[in-house]
């Protein structure tokens, strides 16, 4: 109090004699300058006045020169057609004599309110004008117009000169009158310019002597101190908040130096403690920003140990759950063993445990506190802490040794679920970890646990949706004598999620095999529910055995009724999106006749590989996508060699966002022509080149070689409808059968063949043709012209009919029939003998569905 009371006094007497000084002065400055221009406003009042009077003199001269020159075009354009007779001379005259009264007006009401004179002198001029045109020139025109000699008279043109000469007699009055006004006016502006002029000078040289009295005056009390004031605080703002000032100022500069020191000192504080929150803000934001960016939980514990350090701590250890890593929700119990899922610093953390470590903290230690009561705990001298030294000794010591000083353990949880505990430790000499520090680690572990959530709540979904369609997709693709089959099935990346492309191979009658791939749109649990779906109805409806195109078109109006069930969803359900959006390609190999034929629902036509290894790309018509409806199918009819690769696959394996369709058509071209030892080979080979292990969308391949039957496994007879030659054709079979060794199967081929064939004739129309095929299975099979398809049923005890298919279904492994181009086929399967090798060497096994 004592030092501050002195200086506290001369301020205030040093702000009232600077106060009252700046205030007398400026108030004399002001009144010396006021009466100075208070005179020289009425000098420049006067001049104005006369510049004023002048400027009228000088528009009535422009007026009376005007009105002077239209009355002279009056009187030449009269004069020239009077001389020439041409109307066009005409032109002038007329716009003289439409101007003429305007003019008049104005010149008689200029002069009105400075010369009675010159007023009158206007309107005389006005009369003479009037009467020239109307006694002299308008008369003179209409004669000439009737008579051109009646005007060139010399009496008719020297009044005309009298009359002109008199009005410009007129005019030369005026003007010489209006001259003498305008030289009385110019003199008495010039008279008034000099005395502006005078009183301007006086006044400027007055104010300027009191301005630099003035400005001496601020440059000796104000200017110099306030420009060392501004050299400091050039020097604050560039950054030097060290930079003071002398405090030797009196009044107003002497608080102005106090004020400059302490907002200094405020600065420099207020920078410390802004960059401090400026670091810690952008590794909010870089948590924000770069934890998270994949759906996978240990990438996303990696990434905020790589977020944290160095920044905020030197060693960051993130420890889950078990079940968090592997997505499931399951409620922890106090005492759950952890682990490891990240751990990264700065230099070498061998004192710590290595990633996948499982670990369990005892009950007193920071992290088990954290984690099994979700408490937030700061340890600020671990060497002072006997309950944490006392948990594990040993390490305890290394980990000293390696100069970790504090800690702070964070819950990692949300949604009301414990995930897990995150623990920031710190070397750093004289930064030990504070309150402050532990909210701000508070506020990081928040946003980790939700991300760290998120990724556990889609590697549950992702998880579930994968396996229902693993388990949608088949398990087994069947052995059948068609086709060699291989295939991969590649799910998309855990960014994009399951997605719902299929294929499936299904055995058709008559050893013919059906390939089916599709692709549903979307991705998620939605999309693989969908994909089994349509899975299922396409098996269905190629156990009827449709065409492609049939098949195709049933599908189609499934998928629309489907499209119809979703009608009371909220709108973008994922659901309701899976179901209107899928394509499928469905293809029918059949090995006797080595024909194939296809449709496709908006996908992919395949790649064929000849058997000497080159490509080429079915061609035909693709039709909509499933669920638009109300457009037609076409089936792409193939007759394919032995040994050719049918490439049937999605767009996920040829189309991505860096590679179109067509490159990637090229690209899959390419691998199909590599040499490989097997299609599983060429599978690999396919994936590797097109995929490179990443899947941005779900992919399958699917590859089938085609084989043929030979001649000798099949035999065919025409059957001429008449009952007496079913006991012959019996014959024939049972004889093809002891050709192929297979006479155990006499008795049961016999029989079956002799129903088919009655029922052939008894029922249906011609052409009649029985076919016998050995592979794994003995297939018979009865054609005939009739579309009625049997049906399977009990006969009672008198009934005549109605035992056959019967006998056929209990005697026989598999029966059916399907419709064809013209007619259908009845057909049946039996096993062969378990000691009866088929043709490809294997044993007499049942391929059918």
């Amino acid at each position: 109090m004592r030092g501050g009371g002195p200086r506290r006094t001369r301020w205030v007497r040093g702000k009232g004699g600077l106060t009252r000084r700046t205030i007398v002065v400026s108030v004399l400055l002001l009144g010396l300058i006021g009466g100075a221009f208070a005179f020289l406003l009425t000098a420049i009042a006067n001049l104005r006045e006369a510049v004023d009077l002048t400027n009228h003199s000088r528009q009535v001269l422009t007026t009376a020169n005007h009105l002077q020159r239209l009355v002279i075009d009056l009187e030449t354009g009269q004069r020239g057609f009077v001389i020439a007779g041409d109307e066009s001379f005409l032109q002038p005259w007329r716009q003289a004599r439409a101007a003429i009264p305007e003019q008049q007006a104005t010149l008689e009401r200029l002069p009105t309110a400075h010369s009675t004179a010159q007023r009158d002198l206007a309107r005389q001029i006005e009369r003479s004008i009037d009467a020239y045109i109307r006694d002299y020139s308008i008369p003179t025109v209409e004669a000439a117009r009737k008579d051109l000699g009646s005007v060139r008279t010399a009496a008719v043109t020297a009044e005309g000169k009298r009359r002109i000469d008199a009005i410009r007699g007129q005019f030369q009055r005026f003007v010489n009158a209006e001259d003498r006004i305008l030289a009385a006016r110019q003199e008495r502006a010039s008279a008034a310019a000099v005395e502006a002029t005078a009183a301007a000078s006086v006044g400027v040289a007055g104010s300027i002597l009191l301005i630099l009295l003035f400005d001496t005056y601020l440059i000796r009390s104000i200017i110099r101190p306030v420009r060392n004031a501004a050299a400091v605080a050039s020097r604050l703002a560039g950054g030097d908040l060290a930079a003071r000032m002398p405090e030797t100022g009196t009044g107003e500069i002497g608080e102005l130096e106090a004020a400059f020191n302490s907002m200094g000192r405020s600065l420099e504080e207020s920078r410390r403690l802004a960059d401090k929150a400026h670091t810690r803000l952008k590794l909010l934001y870089d948590a924000s920003m770069w934890v998270g960016t994949t759906l996978d939980v240990r990438r996303t514990a990696e990434e905020l140990v790589e977020v944290v350090v160095p920044e905020f701590a030197d060693i960051v250890t993130v420890d889950l759950q078990v079940a968090v890593l592997s997505g499931d929700d399951h409620q922890p119990n106090e005492g759950e063993t952890l682990c490891r899922a990240a751990i990264g610093g700065i230099g070498d953390t061998a004192p710590f445990y290595p990633a996948g470590t499982t670990i369990t903290w005892p009950a007193f230690t920071a992290q088990a506190r954290s984690f099994d009561h979700g408490l937030s705990v700061i340890e600020p001298d671990l060497r002072g802490s006997k309950e944490w030294r006392s948990w594990d000794p040993d390490r305890a010591v290394q980990i000293l040794d390696h100069g970790i000083h504090s800690l702070i353990t964070c819950p990692l949880r949300a949604r009301g679920t414990r995930m897990g505990v995150v623990s920031f430790w710190r070397s750093r000499p004289l930064e030990r970890f504070d309150e402050e520090d532990l909210s701000y680690a508070v506020e990081l572990a928040a946003k980790a646990g939700v991300v760290i959530d998120n990724a556990r709540r889609y590697t549950q979904q992702r998880n579930t949706a994968l396996t229902l369609q693993r388990s949608l997709l088949p398990q087994r693709l069947p052995t059948q004598p068609a086709v060699e089959i291989a295939s991969r099935y590649l799910p998309a990346s855990t960014q994009s999620g399951v997605g719902g492309d299929w294929f499936d191979v299904i055995p058709l009658s008559g050893c013919r095999v059906a390939l089916v791939v599709g692709d549903v749109v979307g991705h998620g649990i939605h999309a693989a529910a969908t994909m089994g779906r349509l899975r299922t109805a396409v098996r269905t409806l190629a156990d009827v055995d449709l065409p492609p195109d049939e098949l195709l078109t049933h599908l189609d109006d499934l998928v629309i009724h489907l499209t119809d069930e979703q009608t009371g969803m909220a709108e973008g359900d994922p659901a309701a999106f899976a179901e209107l959006g899928a394509t499928c390609l469905y293809a029918v190999y059949d090995p006797v006749s080595r024909d194939c034929c296809m449709a496709t629902a908006g996908h992919p036509l395949p790649v064929l590989v000849t058997p000497d290894g080159a490509t080429e790309l079915v061609s035909g018509p693709v039709g909509p996508p499933l669920g638009v409806g109300g457009l037609p199918f076409e089936t792409i009819e193939l007759r394919l060699a032995e040994d050719t690769v049918i490439a049937l696959f999605t767009d996920g394996l040829i189309e991505s966002r860096e590679r179109g369709i067509d490159e990637g058509l090229a690209d899959l071209r390419r691998a199909l022509e590599r040499p490989a030892t097997s299609l599983e080979a060429v599978c690999d080979t396919v994936t590797g080149a097109l995929l490179d292990g990443r899947a941005a969308d779900d992919a399958a391949l699917l590859l089938a070689r085609t084989e043929a039957l030979s001649p000798d496994q099949i035999a065919t007879w025409d059957i001429p409808p008449d009952p007496a030659l079913v006991a012959p054709t019996r014959k024939l079979a049972v004889d093809q059968l002891l050709t192929w060794g297979l006479e155990d199967m006499e008795f049961v081929t016999g029989l079956v063949v002799s129903e088919l064939v009655t029922n052939a004739m008894r029922h249906g129309t011609g052409p009649i043709q029985l076919r016998l095929i050995r592979n794994r299975t003995l297939i018979c099979e009865v054609s005939d012209g009739s579309n009625t398809a049997p049906h399977l049923r009990r006969a009672r005890v008198f009934d005549e009919g109605g035992r056959g298919l019967l006998l056929v279904a209990q005697l026989t492994q598999s029966w059916g029939t399907r419709q064809t181009a013209c007619g259908k086929t009845i057909w049946c399967e039996q096993a062969l003998p378990p000691s009866t090798p088929s043709p490809d060497g294997s044993h007499g096994v049942s391929w059918a569905a």
